[in-house]
């Protein structure tokens, strides 16, 4: 009688209802759900495929006529005919290429902005001040350019003929020898303090306004040495072809030197993979093409593509480096 009782009280109780989806409601959602992803995938997908349809920006950091300047404007002029549309080559000039690399990191990552990269804004900068981008997290990379191997130029005075002579000559004159610069922080310092510190010597920095007056005090023998973006370069893994018989530092005794200013193409962080990949292709075929080697080489500047990977590996390993030159000598911006 118990269990008879106790099934009728239940069979008496009321069927709760359960509010909210059902299963059916919750697959149709889930369906519906994807439906829309797939759309908006397939979307992206077209849109990707028909870029570009309208203009680029591409965002060069520094001062129109300058070497980056130059490489960007010649690789955009190739790129707009491969793409049936313009690349608006903006200067946005300010804060050591800061404020030009900043408004390409926070631009919408939709294929229509690029920006000009280098060893000063990606590499060098990071060290030396607040930024308003990650140089490695706010930018998908695209391609290498080209790079310009600096110069180690001697006043012919100085009693060394080699890289060898030079650096026992500095070990025995600690902070004797004076090196000309470009200015305090710029690439040309950062070469003679990587100098310093790769031969364990000491020499005395000359910061100049520009390269035009320490030349010239270079020729007349009132600094002994100097750094630079010219041509027959010194100062790179590899021999320049402008002179193939000078050696490299590297090459004569202090291995594993190098500096150079590279240049390249990045886009915002969130860039389609899809249009990464398409620049990638095309900025290759324009660096391969002979009229943009030749107009490269009368500005000293060696064509050099890379993949996005291999481009960014660069951009890493240069922050690190430039990093430990520009703590390790104390070196700050004027």
């Amino acid at each position: 009688m118990i269990g008879v009782a106790r099934t009728e009280q239940a069979a008496n109780r009321p069927v709760p209802v359960v509010r909210g989806r059902t299963p059916a409601m919750t697959r149709a959602a889930l369906a519906l759900l994807a439906g829309l992803l797939w759309t908006e995938v397939a979307r992206a997908q077209s849109a990707d495929a028909r870029w570009p349809e309208r203009p680029i920006r591409f965002i060069v950091p520094f001062t129109a006529g300058s070497s980056s300047d130059t490489v960007a404007r010649l690789v955009a002029q190739k790129l707009a005919e491969r793409f049936g549309q313009p690349l608006v080559v903006e200067n946005r000039v300010g804060g050591g290429g800061s404020i030009g690399s900043g408004e390409v990191a926070h631009a919408d990552a939709d294929g229509y902005t690029l920006g000009l990269a280098n060893t000063s804004t990606h590499a060098v900068a990071a060290s030396l001040a607040p930024l308003p981008y990650d140089p490695v997290k706010d930018f998908a990379p695209v391609s290498m350019l080209g790079h310009s191997p600096f110069v180690l130029a001697l006043y012919p005075g100085v009693p060394a003929h080699s890289v060898q002579e030079l650096i026992a000559l500095a070990r025995a004159r600690p902070r004797a020898l004076n090196y000309a610069s470009a200015g305090p922080a710029t690439l040309a310092h950062l070469s003679g303090a990587l100098f310093e510190k790769m031969a364990k010597i000491e020499l005395t920095h000359v910061p100049y306004r520009g390269t035009a007056q320490s030349t010239l005090d270079l020729l007349e023998g009132r600094v002994e040495m100097q750094f630079g973006t010219i041509p027959p370069t010194v100062t790179g893994t590899v021999r320049n072809p402008t002179l193939p018989d000078v050696p490299t530092i590297a090459e004569s005794g202090l291995a594993g030197y190098e500096c150079s200013l590279w240049q390249a193409i990045v886009a915002p962080a969130a860039a389609s993979p899809a249009i990464i990949a398409r620049l990638n292709r095309e900025v290759g075929a324009v660096l391969a093409d002979p009229d943009v080697r030749a107009a490269f080489a009368k500005h000293g500047v060696e064509p050099e593509a890379s993949s996005p990977a291999a481009l960014g590996a660069r951009i890493r390993a240069d922050v690190q480096k430039w990093r430990d030159v520009i703590t390790g000598a104390g070196i700050r911006e004027n």
